[in-house]
This record gives structure tokens, sequence and C-alpha cells, in this order.
């Protein structure tokens, strides 16, 4: 038995999956899927294929263990149905396809058409299906080929999918009506059923009445305009990746199911290494450490609680003077940021309220352009549009926008998501803005976000890689609203971001080329990289490592494993988690290097190894543990954890003050003490790691 997102009953009894870019990736067969239903298979669900594939193949994928064992197979585009547990071909749906059907009177007819026809091999074809290519076809040329069927009085079915493969099947022959054919002989019904695809041919399935259904990202554009309507999953991922996450999504696989990587790094020399040291530490005198870290970051955490929101650090503990009156408000990225952290204690009341408070105050001060204010005054509930200089916060929208989704995720407070969903919406298009030229990803100004004392502009790394994961998360919102087809629309688009993410900030000399390209994209035949690159622009690029972008880029989705693990052993190689997690970039900037900008000696904030220039980031290490934790290295992300307790520990004026940065050097407390976002995502990365039970009271 499943259970939809939002609630509503969903007994799903059948799955019916394409097979080839759907659960496998068609060049490689490579795919996560078997090795999940094999360990999390539920009970009393029937599985089937549903390919274009004959069932030969696919007994050769179920017999190479490429794919797990299934209860049906429907073969040849919806033309053959195998019992796989009788072993045997379902002659009775033989019958209902002969109706009308003439194999000799098909074949003459596709050679009398005045077009580049190609018959496929041998292998594709069999008594009720017929199969070409046929390269780039308009609508209005298969549409031509259907009116010469008609004319002869044979009602075929003509299939055209991923703008080269054509196929002619008897009338009733296709994807959907030989599901359809095998749910009343199994007397399921259509709203019982699951299908997935990622091509035309697949459309058939998603016609059913209140079936539901999963498309993977990297489906091709005509079933994603066929479905963008339906009440279908649009996946983050890939392949059986995107299977995977659907089936988590419908509840038919346990969350436990995700697999973010299938091979075994801990043989890799530097993380083994690394284990080997951890396994000289004390276990239990960490784990003591870890968990009194715990109960200090709670009290920390709720000294940030005021009646508009979390504070960015605790106004009783820290004396204000000149500019730093700004702490004493509601950010919108610090308070967001805090409320993602702090979600594990939605069960405490007065944390609860106090995370409904802070995304409240700041919609409650949207601009009528949709722009959320960097920040709200707590003394006179003033808001302030500009970080400093007057310059454009642009990460403080998008991080409201996730973590509004996060937190109504976890409340499932549909509710208060239709009370702000037109805000949201604003926002969303106000951020939009700021791609400029149409390129998919957002133009920054300098010193537009978090690091907002330090250089960078343009194309940002750490932005885009918030802009991609807000666009899913806005889409995830319209598909609780029941939105579907504008949901759609910004689960693509992300797709969209993501491509170009990678196109753009992870250089290869292996990347091809286009005629037209940037001059930083000629750059990148200068050399490989181990990790995304900070930053670029029309005329240059930075090869320095944003560590909390590239942490971000992993939890986020927005890179693979394999990608992840090269870039954790390029930091953990250059040091960016010593003395204590983590260093915001690597390296830091130096007078005299060509990034550096005299508004670094600004206060003396950001001199090499301080603030945004190299400084150690509690905040952010909570993220770096859950990184490493996500990569299946659990022993490296406790031993981390430890680290990040001992630098909350380390305080200004006492222990566990949770202070703002440490030096990246000396790795002494700087900043404001009792900072939110410090306590809040140690608080996250216990019950990441599961040392913390989440129903513990507090």
């Amino acid at each position: 038995m499943s259970k939809t997102e939002d609630g509503n009953q969903a007994i799903i009894k059948l799955l019916s999956f394409d097979i080839d870019n759907t659960l496998i990736d068609f060049h490689t067969h490579k795919s996560n899927f078997g090795k999940a239903w094999k360990k999390h298979k539920p009970e009393n669900v029937v599985l089937t294929y549903n390919t274009g594939r004959l069932i030969d193949d696919v007994l050769g994928l179920i017999e190479s263990r490429t794919l797990p064992e299934p209860d049906y197979i429907i073969g040849g585009v919806g033309t053959i149905i195998y019992d796989f547990n009788k072993k045997c071909i379902v002659k009775e749906f033989n019958d209902v396809l002969d109706d009308g059907w003439d194999l000799d009177a098909v074949e003459n007819i596709v050679k009398s058409i005045n077009h580049p026809i190609s018959e496929q091999p041998s292998k594709f074809q069999h008594a009720y299906k017929r199969s070409y290519f046929f390269h780039d076809a308009t609508d209005d040329l298969i549409e031509s080929i259907e009116k010469e069927f008609a004319k002869a009085n044979m009602f075929v079915n003509v299939v055209y999918s991923a703008n080269q493969f054509l196929d002619i099947l008897p009338k009733w022959a296709n994807k959907g009506n030989a599901l359809q054919w095998l749910l009343n002989k199994l007397d399921i019904k259509s709203e019982n059923a699951l299908v997935a695809g990622d091509s035309g041919n697949d459309s058939a399935m998603f016609d059913m009445d209140d079936v539901k259904g999963i498309v993977v990202a990297n489906a091709h554009e005509e079933l994603y305009k066929y479905t963008k309507h339906m009440q279908i999953y649009h996946a983050e991922n890939i392949h059986g990746d995107g299977i995977i996450e659907g089936l988590i999504y419908y509840n038919i696989l346990p969350k436990e199911a995700k697999i973010t990587g299938s091979i075994d790094h801990t043989e890799d020399y530097i993380i083994k290494q690394e284990l080997s040291n951890i396994a000289e530490e004390d276990e239990d005198e960490k784990l003591a450490l870890i968990r009194e870290g715990y109960d200090k970051a709670v009290i920390a955490l709720k000294k940030n609680i005021t009646p508009l929101g979390f504070s960015a650090c605790s106004i009783k503990d820290n004396v204000s003077k000149g500019t730093d009156e700004n702490y004493y408000s509601v950010w919108a990225r610090d308070g967001a940021i805090t409320v993602i952290g702090s979600l594990p204690l939605i069960h405490d009341e007065e944390i609860h309220a106090c995370q409904r408070k802070t995304l409240e105050t700041l919609f409650e001060h949207i601009s009528r352009n949709g722009q959320i204010p960097s920040n709200v005054r707590i003394k006179d509930n003033v808001p302030d549009y500009s970080g400093v200089g007057g310059i454009c916060s642009i990460d403080s929208g998008i991080w409201v926008v996730i973590a509004f989704y996060e937190y109504v995720n976890v409340t499932k407070d549909i509710k208060f998501l239709r009370k702000y969903i037109n805000d949201i919406k604003e926002t969303m298009r106000w951020l939009g803005a700021h791609d400029s030229n149409n390129d998919a990803l957002l133009e920054i100004p300098e010193a537009g976000d978090w690091t907002d004392l330090f250089g960078g502009s343009y194309n940002i790394l750490y932005d885009e890689i918030l802009w991609y994961r807000s666009n899913v998360c806005f889409g995830r919102m319209l598909e609780m609203l029941g939105e579907y087809e504008e949901a759609g629309e910004y689960i693509r688009w992300s797709q969209v971001i993501k491509k170009e993410i990678l196109q753009n900030f992870w250089p290869s000399t292996q990347q091809k080329l286009f005629q037209s390209v940037s001059f930083a994209e000629r750059q990148f035949t200068l050399g490989d990289t181990s990790y995304l690159i900070a930053q670029t622009t029309p005329f240059d690029f930075s090869w320095r490592c944003d560590v909390f972008g590239n942490v971000l880029a992993f939890l986020h989705g927005t890179i693979d494993s394999e990608k992840a693990h090269e870039t954790f052993k390029f930091m953990l190689g250059v040091g960016v988690n010593d003395p204590f997690p983590v260093s915001n970039v690597y390296p830091v900037v130096t007078p005299g290097d060509p990034d550096w900008r005299p508004y670094y000696t600004v206060n003396l904030l950001n001199l090499p190894n301080h603030y945004h220039n190299g400084g150690i980031w509690p905040f952010v290490g909570g993220f770096w543990v859950k990184f490493i934790n996500k990569l299946g290295l659990k022993d490296v992300a406790i031993s981390e954890l430890h680290k990040l307790a001992l630098i909350n520990k380390e305080g200004l004026t006492e222990e566990w003050e949770f202070t703002e940065w440490a030096h990246g050097i000396t790795g002494k407390a700087m900043g404001k003490a009792y900072q939110a976002w410090s306590a809040a995502q140690y608080i996250s990365a216990c019950h990441d790691l599961k040392i913390i039970n989440r129903k513990t009271k507090i």
C-alpha cells in the first residue's frame, strides 16, 4: 500500500515502467533500480516492464541482472504480453491484435511513402510490429502517414518517438492499451497503477483515467508536453535514480532506498588515510561531546527567538555598535537557513512558532515587484532590501523560497502554503528577471549575496546552485496544490539550469565546443578541475573552489556522487576542514592577487583567512557534515561533526557560544556569539547522522 505526498490514498498495485533511458541508460545499461528494488521490494505490487524491446531482449537484461525479475513484460510497444512467472506469452492478447491487421499491406504502404524511411534491423520486428528509422519528422509528416493508412482502410497505430523511431502497430496496440488489457485481466483499476517513461511512445500509458505517473529528468520534450497538465511526478534525477525518487515520492519505496553512488571509495588513498586516522580516535568520547553540543545548540537557538522570528544572533548576549545593529534583525538568508536547520525540532512549540513567524515576517514585507527584504529590523519592524553599500541581496529571496518548501514539506500545512503561494510566485519572477540574457543562469551584482564584502559577480556558483534548487522547490509546492502543468514547467526548467551549471562550472579539456562559444568556454581547454569553479563571466572565470557552493551542489542534486567524491578528495587534500570545518573558499585571496579588492580591508574583515576570505564558518560546517554523510562516509562525517562541536564550544567569553566564524588558520572564534544558523545547522547535522533521536523531547 502506498500513499501520495498530499495524503490522498493512492493504493498502487501495479507498476508499468519503460526500460531504455527510463529504468536503465540505453548505452551503458547502468542503473541503481535493481539494487534498490532487491533490497526494498514492496509486497503485493506487480512489477511490469512496458518497452519497445522484444521479449528475448528483455529476458537477456534480466538474466544478466541488469534488471530485477518482473511479474509481466509488455514488449514490442504494446504488441506482446509475457507472463514471467509462468514463462509464456499471454496468447489471449494476440487475439485482440489480429482485428484489421495485415502485415503485408503495412509494408507495401510504407514503401510507397515518399519520405526517407528505412527499416530497423530484423531483431526489432515481429508479426505485430513494423519499426523504421525516420529522422526529424514533423507533426505534419506523421499526420500524412496516418492519412495514407486511412485511405487504404487500414486503421493502425502510428507511433513516433525520440525524433527518429517510427513504429506501425495494430489498431489496438500501444503501451497504454496493452497495459489496460493486463489491468483488466488482473482486476486492477487504472487509478491503482503507476507508469513511468521518457519518450513519446510512453505517452499512451499516461492516458488512462486517474493513473499516476513518473517522468524522468532526461525525458524527451514530446513526453513532457504530452503529460504536463497531468498528475505526474517530474523527477529531478535521470534513468533509474529518477524512478527510485518517484517511488519514494509515492511511498512505494522507503527514503532509505535512495542510492547516491554505486562505487565504493573507501579504498581511495586519501580517504583510506582519513579512515585510518579516525580509527585511532575514541568513539565514545566523540559521541559524548557531540551530544553535549546538541543540548547546548538548542539552548543557543532559543536565545534567538524574538516576536518577529529568529534573530541573526542573540540580542541579549552581544553588544551593538555602529553597523553591528544590523545583526538585531530577522535576516532572510540567516532566518531561512535557521528554519531549515531547526526543522527536526518541529515538535517544540516555541521553536515551531518562531520558524513560522520568521517566514511570515519576511513575506509581510515583500516589495511590490516581489523582492524579499534582506532583513527586517526587530526593534521597529522596518525592512531593508539591500546589503552593504546598498547592493541588492540576490540569495535572500532564493533561500526563503527553499525554506518555505522545506517547512511545508515537513508540516504538510497546505493552508499556509495557499496563503503565500502568490507572493512566492512574485519572488520567483523577481529572481528570474536577473537572468538578463535567458541562458537559465542568474547574473549577480558584485558582492550581491552572502559574501557581501567579498568580490564575486555575474554567474556565481553558490547562487546558481540555489537558483536550481528554488525552481525545484517551487515546482514541488505547485504540485502540492495540484497545479501540475505549472509545476512541470519549473521542474523542467530546473533541469536546464542544472545542465548549464555543469557546462559552465566544471571545466574540462574534453568539453565539446561549438562554433559560438564565450571567452570563458574557450579558456576551459586550458585544463581540467576536480570541483565546480567559483564563478564565470563573459570575459574570464575564477579557478577558486567555493567550498559552500560545491557542498550545496551535491546536497541539492546538481552533481552526482562521482563528481562529489572527486570534489571531496580535493577539498580534504587541501585542508579546508583544518583546523575546523570549514573554510568557505580555497585558496584565499591575498594582496596583489588580481581578485584582491581594496574594500577587503574594511573593518579588517576580509584579510586572508578572515571572514569570507577563507574564514571558518560553523553553519557551513553543518552542511559539510551532511555532504560527507550523503557520500556514504559516516565515520568521516561523525569525526567532522566532533570537530564542529569543538569549534562551536570555542567561545569569545565562555564555552558553547556557537560563534559566527573563526580564523581560518588559528581556529580562534570570531564574530558574534550565539549565532542562530550555527546552532541550527549543528542540530540538523546531528539528526542527519541519526546521532540524536528525532522524537527526543528537549
